[in-house]
């Protein structure tokens, strides 16, 4: 509901001040309206005239009695006058009396808003105080409700803060163990790989070794081979027919391819790098193709073990050789079965 504004002081003094105003306005206008309606009198000079006339031809008596009735006259005119008058004045002291009640009323009027609106100026004086004081009290208990969530939020942050040291602390020595696995299992590892390598030279030393006895064993070989057939070819062709030195010669290609094929396997085991997955019992049939000044041309699998890793470092192997320079200067005849062949690799032919 919408409250309604109180007339102030000079607002509740208006209408009864208007008021007083009109009602001596309405008197001074009644007053005026009776003096226009007061009957004139007849003008006394001509009276006066005439009796002067007439003393001059009527007798004593009759100028005595003309005098009588013209005092009467006056007189009467006197009376009314003054009836008139009082009637005026009554009525003027009537409005006059109106006007004064009226005006208590207004004051009375005035003086009860001025009570009321002073009640009410208290009434909302103790409103306001009372507002204030729920103000206040409002103010006062937001202050208390401020001071506990602040001191809540301190509280939970201290245990936030405790909980992420705790935390940190717990994370902390969980690092401290992974790390000691980690380290723990790096130094498995450095060792594995450390035993992994040892194992590694020392197979690797073993199969230098292997390669080199084998390599010179082919060499030896070859070397007493080519005396034995020089020799041999030397007396052959001393004593024999042709068909005879044909058919040593032949022999003689065959002891040399022989003595080649141990020296390639020697020279590819020189160079083979043995994958994790090489077994024992595995094959592979390589083709191999090479040029009379004894180079590997080109190295190539005919026939796979059935793993690529062994597959491949058999290949790798034999180019690896590179050149043969103890095929240099062969015959034509003995270096065309090495143009192009086939040659099967297991480890064990690698010096395993």
């Amino acid at each position: 509901m919408q409250q309604q504004r109180e007339p102030s002081a000079s607002e509740s003094y208006f209408w009864p001040s208007v008021l007083a105003i009109g009602l001596h306005v309405l008197v001074f206008g009644m007053l005026f309206v009776s003096f226009a309606m007061t009957p004139e009198l007849p003008p006394a000079k001509p009276i006066v005239q005439a009796t002067l006339y007439q003393l001059k031809s009527k007798s004593q008596a009759t100028t005595q009695t003309n005098q009588k009735l013209a005092g009467e006259a006056k007189k009467s005119a006197a009376r009314q006058t003054e009836v008139e008058q009082m009637e005026q004045k009554k009525v003027e002291q009537e409005a006059i009396k109106a006007a004064e009640q009226k005006k208590e009323e207004a004051a009375q009027k005035a003086e009860e808003a001025k009570k009321a609106d002073e009640a009410k100026k208290a009434e909302e004086a103790k409103k306001a105080d009372e507002a204030k004081k729920a103000e206040a009290k409002k103010a006062e208990e937001k202050q208390l409700a401020d001071i506990a969530k602040k001191k809540a939020e301190e509280e939970a942050k201290k245990a936030a803060e405790e909980e992420a040291k705790k935390a940190a602390a717990e994370e902390a020595k969980k690092k401290i163990v992974e790390d000691a696995k980690k380290k723990a299992a790096e130094d498995a590892k450095k060792k594995a790989e450390a035993d992994e390598a040892k194992k590694k030279v020392a197979e690797d030393a073993k199969k230098k070794a292997a390669a080199d006895a084998a390599k010179k064993k082919a060499q030896d070989a070859a070397r007493k081979s080519a005396e034995e057939k020089k020799a041999q070819a030397l007396a052959d062709l001393l004593s024999d027919t042709p068909q005879r030195q044909q058919a040593l010669a032949d022999e003689q290609g065959d002891e040399v391819a022989g003595s080649f094929d141990d020296l390639i396997r020697a020279r590819a085991a020189e160079g083979w790098a043995r994958p994790p997955s090489a077994r024992q019992g595995m094959t592979v049939v390589l083709q191999i193709g090479m040029l009379p000044d004894g180079t590997v041309a080109s190295v190539s699998v005919a026939k796979s073990s059935g793993d690529g890793p062994f597959d491949a470092s058999a290949v790798a192997a034999v180019k690896n050789i590179g050149r043969l320079t103890e095929m240099q200067g062969m015959k034509s005849s003995d270096f065309a079965p090495y143009r192009s062949f086939k040659m099967t690799f297991t480890p064990e032919d690698l010096a395993l």
